[in-house]
């Protein structure tokens, strides 16, 4: 049995509960609360030495890492395929997930955030300015490069079904809801978006379906 070590509000546990469930992959789940710091205890320190989630324990492996993790998912059960069958198509997949989950989360995520006010001093409302100011040039971005090989005909992020590249999108969708992003600067990543929330593999991964969720 697979078991997840998340986080309901984590982005990035966030991609891999989505994949697992497009899989249709089963999965026990154990909450490690990254706002009391469990993320750091000596035993979840075992599973991760960076400290981070998820971490999928499957097959008598501890997997770190949300995009290696939904390359080994894919590799390990092909079907239903989260990247596309050719080269190009798969390159422009990884390259728009890369993006999220490279470039856009890793300056927005909670220790980064926590270090921004514990070094710097820095107040909730610069918190805030940090925040949306990287998630909005990083999603506009996004959506201009989108824009320019608009691929096979959506509604998802690479035609007409649901790959790699919606399982980093949604995550950071949400994130950017929660932290008042300009989100009508990216009305083609919000049609993406809601298409994709109204897959049960989606809502069931959801930060507010989770079982640690407040």
């Amino acid at each position: 049995m697979r078991t997840l070590y998340s986080y309901f509000r984590s982005s990035a546990a966030f991609r891999v509960r989505i994949a697992l469930n497009l899989k249709g992959l089963p999965y026990d789940m154990v909450a490690i609360h990254l706002a009391r710091g469990e993320q750091r205890q000596p035993e979840h320190l075992q599973r991760s030495a960076q400290g981070l989630i998820p971490v999928l324990a499957d097959d008598g492996l501890m997997l770190t890492q949300s995009l290696a993790i939904l390359e080994y998912l894919e590799e390990r059960h092909p079907e239903p395929a989260l990247l596309p069958a050719d080269a190009p198509g798969r390159a422009r997949v990884r390259a728009l997930a890369l993006a999220i989950a490279c470039d856009i989360h890793p300056l927005n995520n909670l220790r980064v955030l926590n270090y921004l006010e514990r070094e710097f001093g820095a107040d909730e409302e610069a918190r805030l300015r940090w925040y949306r100011h990287w998630v909005d040039v990083g999603l506009q971005a996004w959506q201009e490069q989108w824009r320019r090989w608009p691929g096979p005909p959506g509604p998802y992020a690479h035609g007409g079904s649901p790959g790699l590249a919606d399982c980093c999108l949604v995550p950071q969708i949400y994130n950017a809801q929660r932290f008042a992003c300009d989100l009508q600067a990216v009305p083609d990543l919000m049609r993406v978006f809601d298409a994709c929330m109204q897959l049960p593999a989606f809502a069931m991964a959801h930060p507010a379906a989770q079982p640690d969720a407040p």
